[in-house]
């Protein structure tokens, strides 16, 4: 299963843009009260749950595959590996607590708003851990062709 740490860098964006564009649509969906956009949002929260979950199982596999860490980009990977488990059963949380209030028919008045302030602070993991993964790529150069050649120098 080596192989599959080469696709993280890949499948990295649709989760991070399936998680935004959900809470997005979940807000324009409370704030204009349609319908359309209550489901959509629904909907990219479960594509952007399954994406998050490809998404950490090819960083785990990334990260094994990967045998140079220096000190600095070794604390910058575990930060960023704790918040990408964080944000995965975060938003598997909010996925459930959803779909439940959802089938109950009690996804209505305040429970929205609720839920529109939990996607908010989703986001936020989101950002952090791209933050941190973003560090490890374009200040340590982990991943790249870059750090590839200081290895085999």
């Amino acid at each position: 299963m080596e192989f599959i740490g080469i696709f993280h860098p890949k499948i990295i964006h649709f989760p991070i843009a399936f998680l935004l564009i959900y809470a997005l649509l979940e807000i324009i969906g409370v704030l204009f009260k349609k319908d359309f956009f209550s489901k959509s949002a629904h909907l990219f929260l479960f594509l952007g749950v399954l994406g998050a979950v490809a998404a950490v199982l090819t960083g785990k596999q990334a990260f094994e595959n990967f045998d140079y860490w220096n000190k600095k980009a070794s604390d910058i990977l575990e930060e960023h590996e704790q918040y990408a488990n964080i944000t995965l059963w975060y938003f598997t949380a909010l996925l459930v607590l959803r779909t439940f209030l959802t089938i109950k028919k009690k996804f209505i008045g305040a429970i929205q708003y609720l839920i529109v302030v939990l996607a908010i602070v989703g986001t936020y993991f989101v950002y952090v851990t791209a933050e941190h993964g973003g560090q490890m790529v374009y200040q340590h150069g982990i991943g790249t062709e870059y750090k590839i050649k200081i290895m085999e120098e």
